[in-house]
């Protein structure tokens, strides 16, 4: 893939992906992936089970080790940059499976997302008000234990979490995993409010009608490659994004790619 962005923007990406490459030890699982997150912009990154995504966002994040290609955050090369750093800089990543402390309230949970931010506390409950904004349910709830809440709730609350480390990009890997249909859509709302704020989101997700609903832009991924990127706007029929999804034939390098370092 060339260094060119797949989209067509006049502004600078926040967060921007070029050529990654990433896997586990020596299995690579992503080969080749280029993409952008705009301020105020959602990026989709869909695919079937196993097409790299979450290896993807880990690659961003800073979790996994970058093979091949870069990474830049805010127009700063962070290839290499380790992720408690990452998230200082403003990338924040919520991973899949609503990870929020059970024992602890609401609230509580919020100030520990702040913490990176070295801020007093009461300054820190000024900045969960922020959240509250974005999300009501969170603050009518501020003072109920995490574990009580629904599924959609605590997932709100791990998004919330992220929130308060003040990001410029988000990424989200699987919000809507395990919930009902009814809330996923919720959720999905919500989210979509975020690009109100600023934020780039970078969402990964499997419910593929509910994620394009509310993306400005949509990546799909097969055997850790491209298959299509492109603007929603720019997109003629979701039929494209089916047959690209259910039916890719991005083609696996050699085990002795000439593209390995």
């Amino acid at each position: 893939m060339t260094d060119e962005s797949p989209y067509a923007s006049p502004r600078e990406p926040v967060l921007r992906a070029r050529g990654l490459a990433t896997g586990y030890g020596d299995l690579r699982v992503v080969w080749d992936v280029s993409l952008d997150v705009w301020p105020g912009e959602l990026t989709v990154l869909l695919g079937r089970n196993g097409a790299g995504k979450t290896s993807t966002l880990r690659a961003l994040a800073g979790l996994n080790t970058v093979s091949g290609g870069t990474v830049e955050l805010d127009g700063a090369d962070v290839t290499r940059t380790p992720a408690h750093r990452r998230v200082r800089r403003g990338l924040a990543y919520v991973q899949e499976g609503k990870r929020v402390f059970h024992r602890q309230t609401v609230e509580q949970n919020l100030i520990v997302g702040g913490c990176t931010r070295r801020m007093s506390r009461s300054a820190l409950r000024g900045e969960a008000d922020r959240v509250y904004e974005i999300f009501p349910v969170l603050g009518e709830k501020r003072n109920v234990l995490a574990g009580d809440m629904s599924g959609g709730q605590q997932q709100m609350l791990a998004i919330g979490q992220a929130l308060m480390a003040a990001p410029k990009a988000l990424m989200l890997d699987e919000p809507s995993g395990g919930l009902a249909p009814v809330v996923v859509a919720q959720v999905m709302e919500q989210v979509a409010r975020l690009k109100e704020h600023g934020i780039g989101v970078l969402l990964v997700e499997q419910a593929l009608e509910a994620s394009v609903r509310v993306a400005d832009h949509i990546v799909v991924l097969d055997m850790g490659r491209v298959l299509v990127g492109v603007r929603k706007d720019e997109l003629d029929d979701i039929a494209t994004l089916r047959e690209a999804y259910f039916g890719g034939r991005a083609r696996r390098p050699p085990e002795h790619s000439p593209t390995e370092p």
